[in-house]
Formats: structure tokens, C-alpha cells, sequence
């Protein structure tokens, strides 16, 4: 379906659900759609947000109807690396995206996952034969980045990116931009840097409060570096337009 998420054309959700795993799933937009849409469009009355739901063969075949390339977010409404989610299931999807003869090879497929770490089981050398698979991880705070980047950045994918979203505190990504030595052993990171960074304030019901400095300091470390840097909104609590230059995209 056409998105509302400024940093993608379209969304993609084969599968749906996921449980929570970190702060910046406290108020899951996701969770909230689920219940919503209970016991309709292949949500499952009993549990709506339930992980590795699997949908109609015709939502999986969804993208072979745009014609035009597009850039679509995979699984919207729930992580496709989670536990639950049956590993044949991933290996469909895969081979959807990535297979010429699927008819939807020549879209870009941006994954967002927190659960990285699954990926270094199966997937990962592979990602090097697919240019058209952006993957990304989210980062809502500094403990979360500095846990799930450096998985992400083992993973030789077209593009890496985060997103800082909800962005909970203010984040200091600058060893994983390519800037500072890694402060452990005073020698750069042995891995090539992030190629985009979304951020992005909590909207909905209970939202919490993001500084703008948080997110200035995120754009002027990005800016220094050289990376894209995207910002999605700033939350439920700011009523002002983001600059027109605060929304890159890689080339």
C-alpha cells in the first residue's frame, strides 16, 4: 500500500506482529494498528499482533503490480527477523526481492529490524549479491546503537542505515560514521561506516518528549561525515516543518 512513512514509497507486509524487545517499543504505532485491524485483513482476532503471522499469497505477491521501481519498507507492521518468524518464510522473501524472474527484483527493499543478530545466522555474506536490499536497524537510544550497530555493520548490505526512532535521548553516532577512533583501542573501526540515518520523534497517544538539540546534534554529525541524514518528524510535541535539507537520501 501507498505510505505515509516520508523515507519510502510503499510498504510491504507479508508478515505481521512482533513482541516487545527494547524502550522504544513502549508505544508500538504497529501494536496499536494490529488492534485495529483485528480479525480483518489476515490480523488474527485472537492475537492481532501475534509474530510471524504470515498473509495471503496475494500480499506476498503484492509488489510484482508496480510497474515502476519503488522504494519499499518491508514488514512495516512487524520485525521479519524475529524468532518466530519461520526461517522458510524468510527464505520466500528473500528470494521474492532478490530473483529476476519474481517480477520484483527491480524495486529497493529497505528491511528495519532490532533483532540483527539472526541475520549473522543465515543471510548475511549473502547480502553482497543483493544491491537492491537496504538493511537497517533501529536505535531509539546510545545503549541501543551501540548494541545492534556493529552487528548491523558486519552484514556487507548495499546500504546500512539506523533509525533513530523513537529517538529517546540524545545519540552520539559518530564512531559508527566514519569520524572518531573507537575509543576502546584508539584504532578506527574495522568496518566500512553507516550510509543513512533516519530520526525521528514519537507521535500517538503518550508520546514522548525528543529535543530538537538531540536531533540537531545528530544532523551536524552526519553533515561532518558526509552521510545522509533524514528526519522523519519531531514527535508528537513539535508543530513545525522539518527543513527541506534535513530529508537526504543516499545515491
Amino acid at each position: 500500500m501507498s505510505s505515509k512513512i516520508e523515507w519510502c514509497d510503499e510498504t510491504w507486509n507479508p508478515i505481521t506482529g512482533c513482541t516487545p524487545i527494547s524502550e522504544g517499543c513502549e508505544n508500538c504505532y504497529a501494536a496499536r494498528m494490529a488492534q485495529r485491524l483485528r480479525g480483518r485483513f489476515g490480523y488474527p482476532k485472537h492475537d492481532p499482533f501475534c509474530p510471524g503471522t504470515e498473509h495471503q499469497d496475494r500480499v506476498f505477491e503484492q509488489p510484482t503490480h508496480w510497474r515502476k521501481p519503488r522504494r519499499i519498507f518491508v514488514c512495516s507492521m512487524g520485525d521479519l527477523f524475529h524468532r518466530d518468524v519461520r526461517t522458510q518464510t524468510i527464505d520466500r522473501i528473500f528470494g521474492l526481492m532478490t530473483h529476476p524472474m519474481s517480477g520484483m527484483s527491480h524495486h529497493t527493499y529497505l528491511l528495519l529490524t532490532k533483532r540483527p543478530e539472526r541475520l549473522l545466522e543465515g543471510h548475511a555474506e549473502r547480502f553482497a549479491e543483493w544491491p537492491n536490499i537496504w538493511l537497517g536497524v533501529t536505535a531509539e537510544n546510545q545503549q541501543r546503537a551501540d548494541e545492534r550497530i556493529p552487528i548491523l555493520l558486519e552484514i556487507p548490505a548495499a546500504v546500512r542505515f539506523v533509525s533513530v526512532e523513537p529517538m529517546l535521548g540524545p545519540v552520539d553516532l559518530s564512531r559508527y560514521l566514519g569520524q572518531v577512533p573507537e575509543a576502546s583501542h584508539d584504532t578506527w573501526l574495522d568496518y566500512d561506516p553507516l550510509n543513512w540515518v533516519i530520526c525521528g520523534g514519537e507521535t500517538g497517544p503518550s508520546a514522548r518528549w525528543m529535543q530538537s538539540k538531540w536531533a540537531g546534534d545528530l544532523h551536524d554529525q552526519c553533515l561532518a561525515a558526509g552521510v545522509p541524514f533524514f528526519l522523519k518528524q519531531w514527535g508528537a510535541h513539535v508543530d513545525v516543518e522539518v527543513p527541506n535539507e534535513w530529508r537526504e537520501f543516499p545515491k
